[in-house]
This record gives structure tokens, C-alpha cells and sequence, in this order.
């Protein structure tokens, strides 16, 4: 029974929304330490360029150094966002010459900033500032010592151009996973063609239309596309196989029932009590030979037609042969033949299958060995023990088949060209549907003797399962 789970195109959407959702998060996050970043650096420059404007401005009055801080140190400084600037000046000392407020520059701080210019981030009243410090050699009339100039700002035009560029790069994002999407949705309509094509060709075929298919297919399809054809073909040739057995098989039941009537009609035109009995022993060998007939070809209509092999158990394949041969000695139909045992192993032998489909493949096999026989002739049943099956066989030592039927002695109203008899062709036929139904093999030989020999192996039962 089919059931339906969703579609394609909705499993390849979650898949593709899952890995654009992964792939947004880090794409995102991205973006906004980019965003971070490019903030700081254009807020750094402004502070590195404050300092140097500064630096340009020290002056020497009586051995100190003099600062007027220059307005274009401040313009730099100076933003929309109104943010608070601190800047200062520091002689040798760590003596502040100059600046507009009061915050400690520690002496850590500037034992650092004494080698290379520094950026800092630190907490003032609750307030995070970013500072930036550097010393410079600024030389007088009459001293030489160096001052450290510290500039810094609050970080709210900082965090505001972070969240204008992060905004924009979300605009960004959002306008590609749109666009994105719809051609996703494109790409899935335009991969998803050639099924659609496939799916619109097999509605249009008729029920009766088995021929391979006449498409083209992208490489994924095309397992797929030969597993159709493939079960076109089967469908075909049990289509024809059918017709052929339904064929043969009117024609099988036609013959006799023609005779019936000839018989029949016969007997009517005559008078005579002799003719009329005469003509109902021929009836009766007739009708039964009928009743055979059909109870074979309903046998393998039930072979052929059945979905899977059901009750199936653990079988003794000896007692099985015991069972049926014992049975089958008894009937009159094998009064002129000797039916007998081969030496047979000591212990049981298990297989698994179905009770009646086996009692009936030994059967058919048994009865064709009667039929195609001439009286007087052994038939042999025997079981081998081999190391992965069980062999079970029948042979018997009658005139046997040429080695050209005998490939075809399986195929349905086939009698290994013998017309001398009253078989109806069906017993292998049917044996060779229960042995394939068994998932066991058929092989037909010549015995040794002279005459046939039928070979059957069966899956053999481990140990564990036996027991």
C-alpha cells in the first residue's frame, strides 16, 4: 500500500531553509563583528588624528610645556551622537600639563604607552570610554623631555555606527535570502521537470502498453527509469506467457471435450447396448483424464497467482518421501511399476516450505514417472545431504528424453515430444512453479540407468534451526 510523506519539493525547502538558516546565524554574526570593527577602526583614526593635532600644538615657556589645545583637535573628536571627549597631556612626570578631566591615567598605562601607542577600554563613573595614548618627544630651548598625549571618547557613536552598518548588512541579507528563495523555487520546478515528464507519460499509457519507456532522464532518474522498463518487460512477458498458457490450455481442454462429444453424439445414433457401454467406458477415461486436466491447471493458476509462499514450517524431508511414496505405491495407477526407497540418511532432514505444495510437486513428479514409463519400470525416491542444501530426486529407468526436449521438459503442455501418452504436459510445470516458489532449483539429467533423473535442491536448515 502507498503512502504518502510529504513532498519532494517540501523536503528539499526544509533542507535548503535549515542550510541557509545555519548558514545565515554565522553570516550574521559575521556581519555584526565586521560591522564592530569597521566601527572601531573609523572611530580610532579619529582618535590617533586628535592626538597628533595635539602633539603639533606643545609649546616650551620657561622649561615647561605649554598646550593650547587647537579647535580642529576637537572638530575631529566632535560627532552627532554629542559624545563626551576627554583629552590630556602629561609632562615627564606624569604631571598633567593639560586636560578636561579627571581621570587617573595609571602608571601602568603609561609605562606602556612610553613604547608604542596604546588603546584602552575602561569604566569612568559607569561610563565605558575608549582612550587612546601615546608619547612624543617635544623639544624646548632648553630641555629635551618627552610628554604622553591621551585622547579618548564615550563609545555611543561607536555602538550607533555598529548598528547603522549591521542594519544595512541585514537589508542586505534579507533582499539575498528573498532572491534566493524564488530561485530556489525555479531550480526545484526546473529539476523536478523531468519527473513531471515521466510522471505524465506513464498516466497517458494504456493498461496494456508494456513498451520500454521513451524518455529523457537526468542521471538520477535513471536507475529508476530502468527498473520500469524492467518491470514493463516482466509484465510483458508474463502478459504474453499468460496468453500462451491460456492459449494451450483451451486448446488442451478443447480435445477432450470434443471427443466427449463425438463419443456422445455416437452412442445416440445406436441402438446397441454393447456401443453404448463401449461409449461410456470412453466417456469415463475421458472425463477423468478432463478432471485431471483442469485440477492442474488450477494448481498452477494457484501457484502462478499467489502473492507469497504462506504457512510455511519445518518439514522431515524423509518422512515427507516416506509419506507420499508409501501413498502413491498403493494406487492402481502404479500396480506395473516398482516404487521404492533409495538408502536414506539416518536422522531427519528439515527444510522449510508448504506441506501441500511439496506433497504436491512430489506427486506430479511421481505421476509423470508413471505416465512416460513402461510398465515394470523402478522409480527410485532418494534424498542426498549436500553441505549448503538438500538434494531431494526421483529417477527412473525408462527410455528417457533426448538431451534437446529435456531444457524444455519445465514449459507448460510440454511432453518431451512423446504423443503416445495420456500425460497433459503440466506435471514439471508445476513442480518447476513450486521449486521456484521454495526459492530451490530444479536440474533435469539422465540417470545413470538410462531413463530420468529429476534433482531438487532445497535450502538446507541449519542445526540451530532444526532443532
Amino acid at each position: 500500500m502507498i503512502e504518502v510523506e510529504g513532498t519532494l519539493k517540501s523536503r528539499l525547502a526544509i533542507w535548503l531553509l535549515a542550510t541557509v538558516s545555519a548558514l545565515g546565524v554565522l553570516l550574521l554574526a559575521e556581519a555584526y563583528f565586521s560591522s564592530q570593527r569597521a566601527a572601531e577602526r573609523a572611530y580610532d583614526s579619529q582618535l590617533e588624528a586628535a592626538a597628533l593635532t595635539i602633539a603639533e600644538a606643545v609649546q616650551w615657556e620657561a622649561g615647561q610645556p605649554v598646550v593650547e589645545i587647537p579647535s580642529a583637535a576637537l572638530q575631529i573628536l566632535a560627532t552627532r551622537h554629542q559624545e563626551r571627549v576627554f583629552y590630556a597631556v602629561l609632562d615627564a612626570d606624569g604631571q598633567t600639563v593639560s586636560g578636561n578631566l579627571d581621570l587617573d591615567i595609571a602608571p601602568e598605562w603609561r609605562r606602556r604607552a612610553s613604547s608604542q601607542p596604546i588603546w584602552l577600554n575602561d569604566a569612568y563613573h559607569g561610563t565605558q570610554w575608549r582612550l587612546y595614548g601615546r608619547e612624543l618627544d617635544s623639544a624646548g630651548w632648553e630641555t629635551q623631555d618627552p610628554v604622553q598625549i591621551w585622547v579618548g571618547h564615550t563609545m555611543t557613536g561607536r555602538e550607533s555606527l555598529t548598528e547603522v552598518l549591521f542594519e544595512h548588512a541585514v537589508t542586505r541579507f534579507v533582499i539575498m535570502v528573498l532572491l534566493a528563495g524564488v530561485l530556489m523555487l525555479l531550480a526545484m520546478r526546473v529539476a523536478l521537470a523531468p519527473l513531471r515528464r515521466l510522471r505524465q507519460q506513464l498516466r497517458r499509457r494504456d493498461a496494456d502498453d508494456m513498451q520500454p519507456l521513451d524518455t529523457r532522464v537526468p542521471e538520477e532518474m535513471r536507475e529508476m527509469a530502468e527498473t520500469l522498463d524492467s518491470l514493463f518487460t516482466r509484465q510483458r512477458q508474463g502478459r504474453e506467457a499468460l496468453l500462451r498458457f491460456t492459449a494451450d490450455a483451451s486448446h488442451q481442454l478443447k480435445t477432450p471435450l470434443a471427443g466427449l462429444q463425438t463419443t456422445s453424439e455416437l452412442a445416440l445414433k445406436s441402438d446397441s447396448p454393447d456401443a453404448w457401454r463401449q461409449a461410456l467406458v470412453e466417456v469415463h477415461g475421458s472425463a477423468e483424464r478432463t478432471s485431471r486436466l483442469a485440477s492442474q491447471l488450477l494448481s498452477m493458476a494457484r501457484l502462478r497467482h499467489a502473492v507469497e509462499a504462506n504457512a510455511t514450517a519445518r518439514i522431515d524431508a524423509l518422512a515427507l518421501l516416506h509419506e507420499t511414496a508409501f501413498d502413491w505405491a498403493q494406487r492402481d495407477a502404479a500396480q506395473a511399476h516398482d516404487i521404492g526407497l533409495a538408502s536414506l540418511p539416518a536422522s531427519p532432514q528439515y527444510i522449510q516450505g508448504e506441506a501441500w505444495a511439496l506433497r504436491e510437486l512430489l506427486g506430479n513428479l511421481i505421476d509423470n514417472a508413471l505416465r512416460y514409463t513402461p510398465p515394470g519400470s523402478v522409480i527410485t525416491l532418494g534424498v542426498v545431504s549436500h553441505a549448503q542444501t538438500l538434494e531431494l530426486y526421483i529417477e527412473d529407468d525408462g527410455p528417457g528424453v533426448s538431451p534437446e526436449v529435456m531444457a524444455h521438459l519445465h514449459h507448460p503442455f510440454e511432453r518431451g515430444g512423446r504423443q503416445d501418452t495420456e500425460g497433459s504436459g503440466l506435471g514439471l510445470a508445476i513442480v518447476d512453479s513450486i521449486v521456484r516458489r521454495h526459492e530451490a532449483r530444479m536440474q533435469v539429467e539422465s540417470a545413470e540407468k538410462g531413463g530420468l533423473r529429476v534433482r531438487l535442491f532445497f535450502p538446507y536448515l541449519t542445526q540451530h534451526e532444526q532443532g
